[in-house]
Order: structure tokens, then sequence, then C-alpha cells
């Protein structure tokens, strides 16, 4: 038990079932009528200039339907979201191992601070009093609208892996005592640096990389609805998340 091992977690496809956190929340901005026609506009151009970097860099880097919207926008998904129940279980073992909980997603960041507060006052019901750090793309606001642009880069791939290292370093993390939790080939980066990979639900190419290098395989599959608001502590999480957003 030690405060300075951490684990960290991917989000959508990990802890989260499909549809991804963004992908459900810009269904609800389209089914809204949200989104004016000129973001498509926008975002096709966007996608144009993006082309030569590949189909992975548009659909992680391009959010140009996000321009001119109210930031605050993201508060309709902060009723409840759907968990791996399995994968909400890993994260309160290692809460009480006093293990370091990260969220390293390529998600919008607000996005993941909901998913944060959820999964907060979800180990606040079991008895387990802890804080998860959040690793996510960032768009960038100006007066509380997002511009369409990213404030840094997009975070998937690499560019994870990059994340993962700086902050252990900040924090003085003992990385090869870490672990870390992925679905994704595109996870295998972050996956590589910590101690302790694992690969949750994998397609064939995780597999076989996970075989590789010895990591655990998890099969998660239950789904469980954590309610963001069960109870006043959960209420103030959120409030303090829609204070951020």
């Amino acid at each position: 038990m030690s405060a300075d091992v951490a684990a960290f977690f991917d989000l959508d496809g990990t802890l989260l079932p499909a549809p991804s956190l963004e992908r459900r929340f810009f269904g609800s901005l389209r089914a809204n009528g949200a989104i004016p026609y000129s973001n498509y506009l926008l975002w096709a151009v966007e996608a144009l200039r993006l082309l030569p970097s590949g189909l992975r860099a548009i659909g992680h880097a391009n959010k140009r339907y996000l321009t001119g919207l109210n930031a605050d926008l993201v508060l309709q998904h902060s009723g409840s979201l759907a968990f791996f129940e399995e994968g909400v279980d890993r994260v309160a073992w290692h809460a009480r191992q006093f293990h370091q909980l990260v969220l390293v997603t390529g998600t919008l960041k607000p996005l993941a601070q909901l998913a944060a507060a959820a999964l907060e006052c979800e180990l606040e019901i079991r008895g387990l009093q802890t804080h998860l750090h959040i690793l996510a793309t960032q768009p960038a606001e100006s007066r509380g609208y997002w511009t369409g642009r990213l404030a840094g880069g997009a975070l998937y791939g690499a560019a994870k892996k990059t994340e993962v290292r700086e902050l252990a370093d900040a924090r003085q993390w003992k990385l090869l005592r870490c672990h870390g939790y992925g679905n994704s080939p595109l996870d295998a980066h972050f996956l590589s640096v910590v101690g302790h990979g694992h690969a949750v639900n994998p397609g064939p190419e995780l597999a076989a990389i996970a075989n590789r290098h010895d990591w655990p395989i998890w099969h998660w599959h239950q789904e469980k609805r954590l309610p963001a608001r069960a109870d006043s502590n959960c209420v103030s999480k959120i409030h303090s998340v829609e204070g951020q957003a």
C-alpha cells in the first residue's frame, strides 16, 4: 500500500462501454439541433487539413463541431453514466491499496470530469475517500464558449505515454510499480511504460500485444449506472465540476 503508486485507466471502452462519451455527446447535440450547419463545414475543412496526418488524427483532433457552443452544454450529461461494474470494482481495489487514481483519456476533459465525479461518488458510497486525476483532451474556450480548437494536443496514442510519464515525474510516482488499463492497441503506448499493464476487452491486436508482454487480460461486460447526484456529497462534487466547465 503506497501513495507513490498510481493506476492509470483509459475511459472509453475500458471503464465505459461503447459508444464513447464524446460520441454520445455529439449525438445529443445533433439531435437537439445545437450544432449550426456552418460547424459541419468547419469540421470538413479541418478534416482536409488533418488528412495528411491520417484518419486517427481527424477523429481525435478535429473539434470544429464545437465552435461557438456554450461550454455549459456538457452538463446535460451529468445525470448518470454507465460504467463496467467490474471496472468500478477494480478502481475501488486500487483505492483500497491507497494507489493514486488517474483517468487518461482522449475524450473531452469536461466529459472526463463528469465521469471522475461519478466515480468519486461511487467510491465515497463504498467508504473510500479519494480524488481522481484527469489527463484528457482539453477544448479551448473563450468567455464560456468553445472555440473549436484544442488547448494543447489531442490525447491519444503516444501522447498518452508522454502525459503519463510527465505526471508520474511531477508526482514522484514509481512507474515500474504503477498499473495501466486500456482496451485499444493505441493504449499499448502508455501501458508499456508502467510496470503492470492490463488489457481490457481487447481485440486480436491488443490481445497479441498483451500476450507478448504477459499482461493480464480482463473481460468486463456487466454495466452499472452511477447516478452522479445520488446524495448531497455527490451533488457538491458535480457542482464543483460545473464551476470548472
